[in-house]
């Protein structure tokens, strides 16, 4: 009756005295599973100044509005807002989409971010992409 009462309360971690060493393992394994799965739920998902990127199905929202991303604007928007606040450089950005900052045309980087932009805007966000000039972006 004591471990039903102590249930119905709330403790669902309650094992009486003398304690069974299954009972106790099988608890903690009960624990650890269910703090792990609420782990992997938040990983999802990137929030930043109320927009949110989801990371299993490429798209961004905005409120009730979403769009998708292509692979290199999913990337890059990824990157920016794991570095929120701090500013990424270009060659930074470079780097992680094509594995190199050699061969790739400047401008193919930077007409990357218009598209991007270009979305944000058409689920309401603006001025979401800062550009420092000559040194990266940052969001």
């Amino acid at each position: 009756m004591n471990i039903v009462m102590a249930m119905d309360m709330g403790g669902d971690d309650f094992i009486s005295k003398p304690f069974d060493l299954t009972v106790l393992t099988a608890k903690i394994n009960a624990l650890l599973r269910r703090s792990y799965s609420f782990l992997k739920t938040n990983i999802n998902v990137i929030e930043h100044k109320g927009v949110m990127l989801n990371l299993s199905n490429t798209e961004i929202s905005n409120g009730d509005k979403s769009i998708e991303l292509t692979k290199n604007e999913f990337k890059i928007i990824q990157l920016l807002m794991e570095n929120a606040g701090e500013m990424v450089s270009r060659d930074t950005i470079m780097i992680h989409l094509w594995d190199s900052d050699s061969f790739i045309d400047e401008n193919t980087l930077t007409v990357n971010l218009t598209r991007i932009r270009k979305k944000l805007s058409q689920i309401g966000v603006n001025d979401y992409i800062t550009t420092k000039k000559g040194m990266g972006y940052l969001v």
